[in-house]
């Protein structure tokens, strides 16, 4: 029976399929999985840290690609609920976690800020991610003693956890006005590479690992 080359080529590829050269893998991702800090509130598209965080490793010749899930007003407690989904979706080699400042600035209980931290941390590693913690601090007019607590809360969890860990996000430049935007809250363009600048050493350590 005669066969056209164009059916006997399609009956060959099974066969030839294993010969061929396997196609570029695909890049491992890093998840950002923050807050308006991180998502960009009031920046043009592409100025938030995250997004200079992408440049950064392209500019290195690091074959990495960074996922920013942040949402602006996310609190820990949404964060938990959302970071089962996102750990499927994208199956992060890394999670970068900067949450905790709006639990903080609504006052809300510490003890379940550090809940759904440690709920986090653990859904990530059992998603074989490994884990970078990022702190952040209150202004002083929320009190020492919660303040305090607070921000010894990223810390301790760190190393109870044992996490990677970049103890304030907004190191560097937190007590200087110019460099938020007028709600006193929110970084302007201008700080996104300082904050690049503050996680990268941490998060460099993890890439090669």
């Amino acid at each position: 029976m005669f066969l056209s080359p164009l059916l006997s080529l399609f009956l060959l590829l099974p066969m030839l399929l294993p010969m061929l050269p396997a196609g570029a893998a695909e890049p491992p991702i890093i998840l950002v999985f923050g807050d308006s800090l991180s998502a960009g509130y009031g920046l043009p598209t592409g100025q938030a840290w995250p997004s200079l965080l992408q440049s950064r490793l392209e500019a290195e010749h690091l074959p990495w690609r960074v996922v920013n899930a942040s949402i602006s007003g996310e609190t820990t407690a949404g964060g938990r609920s959302r970071m089962v989904a996102a750990l499927r979706k994208h199956n992060p080699a890394i999670v970068a976690f900067e949450l905790g400042a709006n639990d903080g600035l609504r006052g809300l209980p510490l003890s379940a800020m550090r809940e759904n931290l440690v709920a986090m941390i653990s859904e990530s590693r059992h998603a074989g991610a490994r884990v970078l913690l990022i702190g952040m601090r209150l202004p002083p007019n929320f009190g020492p003693l919660y303040a305090g607590e607070f921000a010894r809360s990223f810390s301790d969890l760190a190393k109870r956890e044992h996490t990677s860990f970049v103890p304030f996000l907004l190191a560097g430049f937190a007590d200087r006005p110019e460099m938020f935007q007028p709600d006193g809250l929110h970084p302007v363009a201008a700080a996104q590479p300082l904050i690049l600048e503050t996680v990268w050493p941490e998060l460099r350590k993890m890439l090669g690992k």
